[in-house]
């Protein structure tokens, strides 16, 4: 069969690619390895990791305000129907994601696994598929660190987590990025004792400083987090896991009943045989692309995970939105990131855009930084959320370089800061903007009103007063 466009892969990039292609009238066929679509994401990623987030965070909730309000609470979550809600939450979107909804549009959707023939030719099986235009969305898988012992012992990582149907008594996480603590911090309010161990001084390397802090500071109040520490060997005996773990050059030994390695992605480009074809992959697998998306074979795009830019599921519909009008229409057509945010669902929430503190004033002699604590803001108040706060970096002309909070709800409240971003507005604005009473989103007000403030004591304002009192005189 020969296709104007093949995507391989059918998670959040590929579909939104086929699906994109199809449109366009281009013929389309979307090869996806296992039985459904939807991918790492619908699966065994943002799904059901924030279906199992949110009925530990429900739990949790309930036990604290029981307590709070003079209400007594015990016993422990049922394993089988905290899952059941998982399950439920990836069947409704599976819904939205099967065969028969992108075969509708036109698209010749094949399950099995795709190798390369030639650079225009992959096979699935006995069937030799020839594409003008071939999108590589194949994602990633969770990477297994090279610990003695590690995989004789055993291990649960994203994809098979969500499969058990006992609460772990005790659990080692391995890795503090934003899977390893997010789930660090769900098991551990379902009851599980959790200890989780990061390489780094603290875990989420890639936020600011200061959130990086409130955020260790706030979870280590609900489970162990052991930092600096490097894992020397795995053991297993019966039903226990024993972890070898050496810190501050002392070794001291944990045992646990299950282990979660959390410890970063492995892109899936191996087995498509990328190199038979001359397609260029980094050391870690990541296969290379320009700004437009195209690998070192010009008609072959990679978008998503396997290109090893933004591990995110909506950087993965960006790029696979972009990639049509290259692909398709040939209109000339770069990603760009700049306003890319990215979300870390503990609680509370983590936010994301755009520059650290650190990495601006690396790259502007002249930034501005303002902040405004949750506890000067009217509905954190009220809700008794007041731990957390927003920090908005800026060059010298106010121009937003960096967004970061903490916070309930940060996820939700902060996206006008992106809308603001992606439309080139300046802090400024986000003052400007009228904020219903009593919002959450008066955070951000808050931070952008010290904007003006400086400015109306300390910048042109002040100097322009001076200069009329002096005239009238």
């Amino acid at each position: 069969m020969e296709y104007d466009v093949i995507v391989i892969g059918g998670g959040s990039g590929g579909l939104t690619a086929a699906a994109g292609a199809a449109s366009f009238g281009a013929k389309t066929a979307l090869i996806e390895k296992e039985k459904a679509l939807g991918g790492d994401c619908l699966h065994a990623g943002c799904v059901p990791s924030k279906a199992f987030i949110a009925a530990a965070n429900k739990v949790y909730s309930a036990k604290k305000a029981a307590a709070a309000f003079g209400l007594t609470s015990g016993g422990k979550a049922d394993m089988k129907k905290v899952m059941e809600s998982v399950q439920r939450a990836i069947a409704v979107i599976q819904e939205h994601d099967d065969d028969e909804r992108f075969e509708s549009l036109g698209i010749d959707v094949i399950h099995g696994e795709a190798v390369f023939v030639s650079s225009h030719e992959v096979s699935v099986g006995d069937n030799i598929l020839k594409g003008k235009k071939i999108i590589l969305a194949t994602g990633s898988r969770p990477a297994i660190p090279d610990i003695d012992g590690i995989r004789d012992s055993g291990y649960l990582t994203n994809r098979n987590v969500f499969n058990l149907e006992v609460l772990p008594e005790s659990l080692a996480v391995i890795g503090g990025g934003p899977i390893g603590v997010e789930l660090a911090q769900a098991f551990s309010r379902l009851g599980t004792q959790v200890t989780l161990i990061e390489r780094s001084s603290l875990p989420l390397s890639k936020e600011d400083d200061e959130i990086r802090e409130t955020a260790a500071r706030l979870l280590s109040k609900e489970f162990t987090i052991l930092t600096e520490a490097a894992i020397e060997s795995v053991s297993s005996f019966e039903d226990r896991k024993e972890l070898v773990i050496r810190q501050n050059d002392v070794l001291k030994t944990l045992e646990v009943s299950h282990i979660l390695v959390a410890a970063g992605r492995k892109p899936n480009s191996d087995g498509l045989k990328l190199e038979t074809i001359g397609v260029e992959c980094d050391e870690k697998g990541a296969v290379k692309v320009n700004r437009s998306m195209q690998t070192s074979v010009p008609h072959i795009f990679a978008i998503g995970d396997v290109n090893g830019n933004q591990l995110f599921t909506h950087a993965a519909g960006l790029e696979g939105k972009g990639v049509v009008q290259k692909a398709v229409l040939g209109l000339p057509h770069t990603v760009k990131y700049d306003s890319m945010p990215w979300v870390t669902y503990t609680h509370p929430e983590i936010f994301h855009l755009g520059m650290t503190e650190d990495e601006a004033r690396k790259n502007y002699r002249d930034i501005g930084v303002y902040k405004a604590l949750l506890n000067e803001v009217d509905r954190f108040i009220a809700e008794d959320e007041t731990e957390g706060f927003v920090k908005i970096i800026t060059d010298k002309h106010g121009a937003i370089l960096g967004a970061h909070a903490i916070g309930e709800g940060a996820g939700d409240w902060m996206q006008p800061v992106v809308y603001a971003s992606q439309l080139g507005k300046k802090i400024g604005d986000l003052s400007q903007m009228v904020y219903p009473y009593p919002n959450r989103a008066a955070a951000v007000q808050k931070t952008a009103d010290l904007y003006w403030r400086e400015k109306l004591f300390s910048g042109i304002v002040p100097k322009l007063t001076e200069k009329w009192i002096k005239v009238k005189r």
